[in-house]
């Protein structure tokens, strides 16, 4: 997962863009960019670390112009090099871009790309993506000023080559104009809003950005859509390729900030509506359970732990202290990060604990190495009973769009139900007899009272079915054949050695 930033239309643009990236740094940690343009001269920076180590004054300085794109990072397809860090910049006919998402046919895309004698210098899937766009631009087309139609003739051409889930935004001159673009796939899996302030636009993977830079939130990119923005001008907008509209529910369960909006939905009021939702689950599924607090698991699962709490009736506490300068363990590398990090990341309140019946709400279960750490310290404090209620289904399927699950074995849910002795091929789907089985043996696994998840059926009440849930019910809305899905998992597996 990544987060994107573009904006036209005013003086010192890279800086604002610097700005932009950090309301969104949780979307990627691992490395930073920032491209420029001013008159005939694109500029551009990037590095590993943080946005606000990697940008100083100096270098942002350098960054002249009134538009400019920015990028965070981490790393589903390559690594955590400087080289693979975001955007990239083609000279002919003149484009940076950055991108959102996940390019499942990468590797197709690179054999492509060598037939045509074009070597990349990344492991990074969007560098492809932009040759593949300037060629298409430029072939049979030579010249010095490039239209709307040159462009969006090449972008359908590239959405045709490319698969996976992806949200473009970047700068090139059209009719000699500075326009900024921003792009979704065809089902539209990655976010992608814009604002405005007076005669400036800006374009950015969560409003937040707008937010923090004082702009008008608008509304979101529409899927297979693309925009195109100048200073003072009104958007020009047109339909490169649309299959559906199925945004990633992740978003709205974990990765997205609680007071964006994306997809033209409050991420606060729906993760506040899944909380009302696992209540109404727990009510029809655990009778006879009992506890006597509800205690969130900062930060993500707040919001559904306050419905949660209200819906059943039963105060709500804070059991945790989140040290505000650890890092999403998510989003992190290597197992081993993710552990240490999590020790350094909650400390437990032992008169919230203590004697007390706690109900821990959460908003997934990957890999359990949370869910394990945050037992052993409960248990340590003397609570007298653990159970935990997860405002989403169990996560049985990889991710290929982005979410850093690109592997089966990774996922604890997955690897008990093969204890379990149930076989699946490409995908898992579960009903709620199997969602009880796997509910007691996990709980058995963690050393909790109960466990409960949110079901599917009860999840597709969130977005009214229209969304990508295929880490959960296994319906992957873009294709991704067997060759890719090994490639992505090999990729993943290598980087994190």
């Amino acid at each position: 997962m990544c987060g994107i930033v573009g904006i036209i239309g005013v003086d010192g643009a890279s800086k604002k863009v610097a700005t932009a990236l950090q309301a969104i740094q949780h979307r990627g940690q691992d490395s930073a960019g920032i491209g420029a343009k001013k008159g005939n001269h694109f500029r551009y920076f990037k590095d590993i670390g943080l946005v606000h180590r990697i940008f100083n004054e100096n270098e942002l300085e350098r960054l002249e112009g009134r538009c400019a794109v920015g990028h965070v990072r981490y790393p589903t397809i390559g690594g955590n090099s400087k080289e693979d860090a975001q955007p990239f910049y083609s000279r002919w006919p003149g484009i940076i871009m950055a991108h959102n998402g996940n390019i499942t046919n990468f590797e197709e895309i690179k054999e492509y790309l060598l037939s045509q004698s074009i070597f990349l210098s990344s492991k990074c899937d969007i560098e492809p993506v932009l040759y593949i766009l300037s060629n298409a631009i430029i072939k049979d087309n030579v010249k010095r000023v490039y239209s709307f139609e040159d462009v969006v003739k090449g972008l359908k051409e590239t959405f045709k080559i490319v698969k996976g889930a992806y949200s473009l935004v970047g700068i090139i001159s059209i009719e000699g104009k500075d326009t900024l673009f921003v792009a979704r796939d065809p089902y539209g899996i990655r976010p992608a809003v814009w604002g405005k302030k007076e005669s400036s636009y800006l374009v950015c993977s969560e409003s937040v950005c707008m937010d923090v830079l004082d702009y008008e939130y608008v509304g979101s990119v529409k899927s297979g859509h693309v925009m195109f923005f100048r200073e003072g001008e009104e958007p020009i907008e047109y339909e490169i390729e649309k299959k559906g509209t199925t945004p990633c529910i992740f978003e709205y369960i974990y990765f997205a900030r609680p007071d964006s909006r994306i997809n033209d939905h409050c991420v606060y009021e729906k993760r506040m509506e899944l909380g009302r939702l696992l209540a109404d689950e727990f009510k029809e599924r655990k009778k006879g359970i009992d506890f006597d607090i509800v205690m969130p698991i900062p930060d993500t699962s707040r919001p559904s732990a306050i419905t949660f709490s209200e819906e059943m009736k039963k105060p709500i506490r804070e059991g945790f202290i989140k040290n505000r300068y650890s890092g999403r363990t998510f989003i992190m590398p290597t197992q081993g990060d993710r552990s240490t990090a999590l020790r350094l990341k909650l400390n437990p309140i032992k008169a919230e604990i203590e004697g007390k019946s706690i109900m821990l709400i959460d908003d997934s279960i990957v890999r359990g190495n949370t869910v394990k750490r945050i037992v052993e310290v409960l248990r340590g404090k003397g609570a007298k009973e653990i159970h935990l209620a997860i405002y989403s289904p169990p996560v049985v399927n990889p991710c290929f769009y982005g979410i850093d699950m690109s592997t089966h074995d990774e996922l604890i849910a997955y690897k008990v139900l093969k204890e379990l002795g149930y076989e699946f091929e490409n995908s898992v789907k579960i009903d709620k007899d199997l969602l009880t089985k796997l509910e007691e043996k996990l709980a058995e696994k963690f050393g909790l009272s109960s466990l409960t998840y949110l079901s599917i059926e009860r999840l597709n009440n969130l977005l009214e079915n229209n969304r990508c849930a295929a880490c959960f019910d296994g319906n992957y809305p873009v294709e991704v054949d067997e060759k890719s899905r090994r490639c992505i998992v090999f990729d993943r597996l290598s980087s994190r050695d």
